[in-house]
């Protein structure tokens, strides 16, 4: 079976950093387009960072200079390291796997951002 997993959500101040990292079993993982997306209360989900098989990299104007997404093939996994944190930002942040003709979703961690 498929499964992503995502952790290192929590509460921050803002200006602060997080890292989050989605490990992910039961699919080749070096061919999919990685991505992060969030959904805030009464807002629909949006993508925050994307990441493809080749490496390339594209990211929502709202995070751009502040987010960073890469990916360590050997270990599965995606993450998102976050810098200069906003409250904003505050959303649960879910990850997912592009395939062309499938597309697996993560249960989401949530990130708090205080003022």
């Amino acid at each position: 079976q498929v499964q992503l997993v995502e952790s290192g959500g929590g509460l921050v101040q803002a200006g602060g950093s997080l890292r989050l990292s989605c490990a992910t079993s039961g699919i080749i993982f070096s061919i999919y387009t990685m991505g992060w997306y969030r959904q805030a209360p009464g807002k629909q989900r949006e993508l925050v960072a994307r990441i493809t098989s080749g490496g390339s990299s594209n990211y929502a104007d709202s995070v751009k200079g502040r987010f960073t997404i890469s990916r360590d093939n050997a270990k599965n996994t995606v993450y998102l390291q976050m810098n200069s944190l906003k409250p904003e930002d505050t959303a649960v942040y879910y990850c997912d796997a592009d395939g062309a003709y499938e597309v697996y979703w993560g249960q989401g961690t949530q990130v708090t951002v205080s003022s």
